[in-house]
């Protein structure tokens, strides 16, 4: 999942007024924003440049991201809060699907299911090793504060009900499907 990169503890927006941070689409700069943070467009590949100089100094970013940019030499801190757990799927016609007989469906959803678990466990020992390597490399590796996490979720409600606003009902069923689940 994605966490916050930060150059000091941080519990709550109290600690990242000011800060400039790192933000690549509307999304991550509305949550600069609400926090008080000065949002700054860095694209992926000058990142480094960007913390070196004092462009930026924080942003949000899988473990990977720290590790393979060497965030430490930068930063301090790193706050888990699975902001967004990225996925990959595979996608069937529905008519295709519905062409295969029961026996074929049940083999292939069987071998889906086992390739969906073996990935996420996957999925979780990468992460954790990236963890490891920053908190390796000296930086503070922890699960966001309530606080942090209580201001998030409520960024996102606000998030949530804009984007409702301008996709309507078909976004509303998209939310309940989600949810839903």
């Amino acid at each position: 999942g994605q966490g916050f990169y930060f150059n000091k503890e941080v519990g709550s927006s109290a600690d990242t007024q000011g800060i400039k941070f790192r933000s690549y689409n509307s999304a991550t700069a509305t949550f600069a924003e609400e926090l008080g943070m000065i949002p700054v467009q860095i694209e992926a590949a000058e990142l480094s440049q960007a913390l070196a100089t004092g462009v930026a100094s924080a942003f949000i970013s899988s473990g990977s991201t720290g590790y393979d940019r060497k965030v430490w030499e930068h930063l301090s801190h790193y706050y888990k809060v699975n902001a967004w757990l990225p996925r990959n799927y595979v996608m069937v016609n529905t008519q295709v699907w519905d062409g295969l007989d029961a026996a074929t469906q049940a083999g292939i959803q069987q071998a889906a299911d086992e390739t969906a678990a073996s990935c996420a466990a996957r999925s979780e020992e990468l992460a954790n090793f990236y963890f490891d390597e920053l908190a390796k490399n000296g930086m503070t590796v922890a699960d966001a504060g309530p606080d942090f996490l209580s201001e998030l979720e409520v960024i996102g409600a606000k998030m949530t009900e804009e984007w409702l606003a301008d996709a309507g009902e078909a976004g509303q069923a998209i939310i309940d499907a989600y949810q839903a689940d």
